[in-house]
Formats: structure tokens, sequence, C-alpha cells
């Protein structure tokens, strides 16, 4: 990413007026960039997809909302986004409620949704181009080819959509998202079915995006990607938020550690004077397997079980460790819920 893109992406758009009715430019300043208070919906076949979902999401963060298929996902970003009409509660952007609010919040707003749906028979440009003036945006023609260029695109500028290949329309919907310079931009498994080369290119953008300040909200089912970019995690299940944390310290209260020790010679069975240890033994009795999590105590919990495997005469010949990966504590979180 080029030095100019980064600049670009900086130029943050002024804040807009407040409608009539409204709320005041200071409180807007000072709003989270989404807050979602109290959030239900029920669909006419009686199917709740949420319940009484608060969340507040904080400006110019990159937020990974991850859940089963089913759990509500889809549906709070199309209640965000205006695009479901919510039974209860409120949702504000910017502090502008959605409903009230709704030419203004639509504005702030970028969508990319999973589909790969598009004007098949228009050109790249013009279908950017005609994003961007849905939203009552001037024409800017240096903006268009800086987000064409950025997503590897603007060689493709004079093609039909229709000729393009899976990945390439891909990152034409994050274009398209991209128009109308939106202060909160919805990713909606943005890197399905996208190749890896692709998948870094894109991810740089979003994080000069986030630099620049604006305020990512995704979804992904490529967990290591929400490990690797998200500042905060949220987990939905069955229609509630059961969990939001810094991704950092979600890591460090929830992430287990295993250390594996791979013994000179098999085992039978743990001693009796391990057994407080709670320890695993493999089939063929060759490895000892102690799980603990990343904190002072636990750390001296290893030098006790070292000593204790000397006492007990238990020799190995290596030891390494592993720990365990926002995958692993999500798809724990999930069970817990089921």
């Amino acid at each position: 990413m080029t030095r100019d893109t980064i600049a670009v992406f900086r130029r943050r758009p002024p804040e807009p007026t407040p409608a009539a009715g409204s709320v005041t430019t200071e409180r807007v300043v000072a709003a989270p960039a989404v807050s979602v208070q109290s959030l239900s919906k029920t669909y006419e076949s009686g199917f709740q997809a949420l319940r009484r979902v608060s969340l507040e999401i904080r400006r110019g963060e990159i937020f990974a909302l991850l859940g089963p298929n089913g759990a509500g996902k889809t549906t709070l970003i199309g209640i965000i986004c205006g695009l479901v009409m919510p039974s209860e509660g409120s949702v504000a952007v910017n502090g502008y409620d959605i409903l009230r609010d709704w030419r203004i919040t639509r504005s702030l707003i970028g969508l990319v949704p999973q589909e790969l749906a598009t004007d098949t028979f228009e050109t790249v440009s013009a279908t950017v181009s005609f994003s961007r003036g849905l939203f009552g945006k001037p024409p800017n023609e240096a903006h268009i080819e800086q987000v064409l260029r950025d997503l590897s695109l603007w060689d493709k500028r004079n093609d039909k959509i229709q000729t393009l290949s899976g990945g390439m329309k891909r990152r034409l919907l994050i274009a398209k998202a991209l128009a109308h310079e939106p202060d909160v931009l919805f990713l909606d498994e943005p890197t399905a079915g996208v190749d890896v080369e692709l998948r870094r290119d894109m991810w740089a953008l979003i994080r000069a995006l986030r630099d620049r300040g604006v305020t990512i909200i995704l979804t992904t089912h490529y967990i290591e990607e929400a490990e690797d970019m998200a500042d905060r995690v949220g987990v939905i299940q069955r229609g509630q938020i059961v969990l939001v944390e810094e991704t950092a310290e979600l890591m460090r209260q929830l992430g287990r550690k295993a250390l594996k020790l791979h013994l000179k010679t098999p085992l039978d069975e743990i001693p009796t004077a391990l057994a407080h240890h709670q320890l695993e033994l493999s089939a063929d009795g060759m490895e000892l397997t102690y799980t603990f999590t990343p904190e002072a105590s636990d750390r001296s919990g290893v030098a006790h079980l070292l000593q204790d495997l000397s006492a007990a005469g238990i020799a190995f010949r290596d030891l390494h460790t592993e720990q365990s990966s926002l995958e692993d504590i999500f798809v724990d979180l999930v069970r817990e819920q089921s």
C-alpha cells in the first residue's frame, strides 16, 4: 500500500449535521460508533433471531462478531444497516438513531455482504460510481480511482462485471461499500472464497482504514483472521451476546496451554503421587499432557510437576508447549451455551 493511499484514507469527512429533532452535534461526536440497546427481532414465523442484545462498538476499532450459523449475526448486521426492522430496542450510529435519522445513518455505513450479486452488465467503474451517487455524494473520480487501485481493480475498470472472477467480484463489493467514504464499515465474510495473496492485500487495506479512523465490524469463518486483526471480539449464540472482550485479554483469560512431555520409557498408568496434577496419558503410554492457564500461579505448577516427576523416577526426553487459539476458545464457548 502506497503512502498516497494512506494519505487519502486519512482525510476524514466532516461530521454530519443532525436532522431536526435529532441529537446534538456534541453528543454525536462523543457517541460510540454503534450503540445497540435491548435489541430483539422476532420474525412472522415466530422465530426469535435476537434476544435483547446490547452492544457498544468503539470508534476506530476492528470488532469481530463471531457465532455459529443461525446465531443471529446476519440479522444484527441487517438491523444496524437498515435492511431489517427491529421488533424491540434501539440502535444508534455515531449517536444518530437508525430509524429517526435513517438518511444520515445509512450514509455513515458501508456494507460488504456475503452475496456476490451485482449488476453483471455494468462496468466496474460505473457501478462503483453509481454506488457513491446513491448516497447523495458528488462525483469524485480521484476517490473512485484510488479505491479501485487499492483493490487491484483499476486495470479492470472498463470490464463488464460478468467477466470478473469470484475473487474480483469480492473486491468489487468492497469498492462499492467504500465509494461513499463511510465512517462505519461492515464486512460480512469478506474473504470467503478469496485466495491467500488477495486476502493479505485486503487486510492491509482494512488496517489502513482503521488507522484513518473508520470503524470496522466483521464476521468471518477464518477465526485466525479475527485473532490477528480484531481489537475486540464478540460472540453471539442463539440470538444473545455471550461475550465481548479485548482480543488479547480474551486469549490471556481463556487461552489454555498444554505441556506435553515425551517419556523415555512408557507408563502403564499415571502414578498415584501425580494424580493431583490431573495429567493425561497417551494411548501408547509415551506422552503425558499437563493443561494449564498462562498465569503466574499456573507456571509455578509446571515447576512442581517437574519436581514430582523427578521424585517418581519418571524421565522424559523432550517437552514442548501448545497454546489454544481463538478458535479453540470460540468452540468451547459455543459448546458451553448449547
